[in-house]
C-alpha cells in the first residue's frame, strides 16, 4: 500500500481495509484495483464538483462474474458498496463514501449487438449515450435520447437517472427507450429484466429499476430501442423581448396541439455565454431565446413550422430564424448543448438545478426565480427543456468566497421548493443523489418515503448499496416490516464504519 494515507485511522480499521483490499484483488486482478490516495482522487468526486470525498477503494470489473463476485463478498461481510459509471452525475449519485468500495463499470465498454430487424442495440453500461447513435447512424438510425453530456456519459448511467435530453419531449426519457436490462444483485444474483420486446409480463421491475441511482443493484447489460432517423428536421430559432413571453410561447404551442421533437429555451444570460463560446449567430438583443425543432414529412414540417411563427408572433417574438440546412440546424443546437460549460466560462463555480414544473407555470417561476436570485444575491442563468417543464438553472458562484456555496445551495433548494409548490417535482433527469436528497420531505409525506424504503428493502435489506443517497433518512427494514401486513422480520446486521 506505498503511498496510501489514511488520516486518523487506527490499526483496526487499516487492518479491516487492507483485508478488502486483497478480496478485491483476489476478484479483479492486475490494474483492476485502485487504492492509493493519488490514484483515487480521479474518483473523488462526479460533476457535482462541490463535494468531495475519497473511497475505500476503487474497483474495476470487466465480467459480470467479476461483479457478482464482488457483490456477494460485500452482503456477506457488511462492506457498503456505490455503483459508478462515467462519474457525470449532477446530483452526486456516484460520490464516493469513505467506508465504501467504489464499484467502476468503465471496463464494461462494449457494443454487444446491433439488431437492426428488431431495432435495438444489446450494449454494455460503460457505452456513452452518442456511442450508441454512433454505432448504427451509418444505417440510418439513431438513439432518441440525448443528454448533453452524450459525449461523455454512459448508458447505465443514464438508466440509474433516467436521463433525458433535448429530444426527450417526443421520443421519450430512457425509461421509455431501455427495453431490458441485466443486472446484479447485492447478493450475487444475476438476473434479466424485459428484453427485445416491447414489454414485458408481470411486475413492472425493468421500470422501477431505471432510475433507481444504484439503490437496488448494478447493471451490466442494457437493450435500447433505436429510432430511425426523421425524414426532415427543421429548427426554429426564435427571440423575444421577455422571458415570459418566450414560456407562454411555450405552453401555447403544446396547447395546440403540437409536439416538436425539441423545444428549448435560454435567457440572456445562458445566451450570451454559449453565444461567445460557439458563435453560432445567437441573437443578444433578446431577454429569452425559444428553439423548437420540427421532424417528420417534409409537407407536416412546413405546415408545422408556419404554426409555430404564428404562435410567436402572437406572443410578440421579435426575432424568427428557420434552419436552411441540416448543418444550421445542429449549430442552433450546438450552443444550447454548450450552455453548460459556457457558463463555466463567466464564472469560477455554479450549481445546475434540475426541477419540474407545470408547462403553464414557466412564467411566474421564472418570476419568481429572479425574486430569489436578489434575495440571496446571486446570478442565475436559466436553460430550459421547456416543452417537458424541466428547468435547469445555473446558480453562479465562488467557492474562494466565504458563505458563497452555501448561499448557492439555499438558492437552489429554494428554486426546488418553488417547483414543488407550484405542482411540479424535485428533479426530471438528474436524479436525487444527494443534491436533493433533504428536499425530499417538500415532496413525499413519511409514509411515502416508508413505501420507497420498503422497496430499498426488498432488493437490498442491508442497505449496502449507495447508501446515503436519495432517503434523507435511513429506516431499519425490520422495523418497516412489522408495519406492513406480513409480519416477517427483515435482517439488519451493523454496518462497520471505516
Amino acid at each position: 500500500m506505498t503511498g496510501l494515507v489514511m488520516p486518523k485511522a487506527d490499526e483496526k480499521t487499516m487492518a479491516r481495509r487492507a483485508e478488502i483490499v486483497a478480496a478485491m484483488r483476489a476478484i479483479v486482478p492486475g490494474e483492476g484495483v485502485v487504492e492509493t490516495v493519488n490514484e483515487m482522487r480521479a474518483f473523488e468526486t462526479d460533476a457535482l464538483t462541490a463535494y468531495r470525498q475519497l473511497p475505500l477503494v476503487v474497483v474495476l470489473p470487466e465480467t459480470v462474474d467479476q461483479v457478482a463476485r464482488i457483490l456477494r463478498y460485500c452482503n456477506e461481510n457488511g462492506v457498503r458498496v456505490v455503483p459508478r459509471g462515467s462519474g457525470t452525475s449532477l446530483s452526486g449519485g456516484s460520490l464516493p463514501l469513505a467506508d465504501a468500495v467504489l464499484l467502476v463499470m468503465s471496463r464494461f465498454n462494449r457494443i454487444l449487438e446491433i439488431d437492426f430487424p428488431n431495432r435495438v442495440v444489446v450494449a454494455q453500461p460503460g457505452v456513452t449515450n452518442l456511442g450508441i447513435t454512433t454505432a448504427v447512424e451509418q444505417d440510418g438510425f439513431y438513439y432518441a435520447p440525448d443528454p448533453s453530456s452524450q459525449i461523455a456519459c454512459s448508458i447505465g448511467g443514464n438508466v440509474a437517472e433516467n436521463s433525458g435530453g433535448v429530444h426527450c419531449l417526443k421520443y421519450g426519457l430512457t425509461a421509455n427507450n431501455v427495453l431490458g436490462l441485466e443486472m446484479v444483485l447485492v447478493n450475487g444474483d444475476v438476473v434479466r429484466l424485459g428484453g427485445k420486446h416491447l414489454d414485458s409480463e408481470g411486475y413492472d421491475l425493468l421500470g422501477l429499476m431505471t432510475g433507481s441511482e444504484g439503490l437496488l443493484g448494478v447493471v451490466t447489460e442494457v437493450t435500447v430501442r433505436i429510432l430511425k432517423k426523421p425524414e426532415t428536421a427543421r429548427a426554429v430559432l426564435i427571440g423575444f423581448p421577455t422571458s415570459e413571453q418566450g414560456g407562454q410561447c411555450v405552453a401555447d404551442i403544446i396547447g395546440a396541439g403540437i409536439i416538436p421533437g425539441g423545444m428549448e429555451m435560454m435567457d440572456r444570460p445562458a445566451i450570451k455565454a454559449a453565444e461567445d463560446f460557439v458563435q453560432v449567430g445567437y441573437p443578444l438583443d433578446v431577454e429569452a431565446l425559444l428553439i423548437v425543432e420540427l421532424d417528420g414529412p417534409p409537407a407536416e414540417v412546413d405546415h408545422l413550422i408556419a404554426e409555430v411563427e404564428r404562435i410567436a408572433q402572437a406572443n410578440g417574438s421579435t426575432t424568427c430564424r428557420i434552419s436552411g440546412s441540416d448543418a444550421e440546424r445542429l449549430s442552433f443546437w450546438a450552443g444550447r448543448k454548450a450552455a453548460f460549460p459556457a457558463v463555466g466560462r463567466i464564472s469560477p463555480d455554479y450549481l445546475c438545478m434540475d426541477g419540474t414544473i407545470p408547462r403553464k407555470e414557466l412564467p411566474r417561476v421564472l418570476a419568481g426565480m429572479r425574486e430569489l436570485s436578489e434575495k440571496h444575491g446571486l446570478r442565475v442563468a436559466n436553460v430550459f427543456h421547456a416543452g417537458d417543464g424541466n428547468l435547469h438553472p445555473l446558480i453562479l458562484y465562488d467557492a474562494n468566497n466565504p458563505g458563497e456555496l452555501a448561499a448557492a445551495e439555499e438558492f437552489g433548494a429554494d428554486i426546488l421548493r418553488l417547483c414543488v409548490k407550484v405542482g411540479g417535482v424535485l428533479t426530471g433527469e438528474h436524479g436525487v443523489g444527494v443534491e436533493k436528497r433533504d428536499l425530499m420531505p417538500e415532496m413525499f409525506t413519511e409514509a411515502d418515503l416508508d413505501q420507497q424504503m420498503r422497496i430499498k428493502c426488498a432488493f437490498d435489506p442491508n442497505h449496502l448499496l449507495n447508501p446515503g443517497k436519495v432517503f434523507p433518512q435511513l429506516r431499519r427494514c425490520a422495523e418497516l416490516g412489522r408495519m406492513h401486513v406480513h409480519q416477517g422480520k427483515m435482517p439488519f446486521p451493523d454496518i462497520p464504519r471505516f
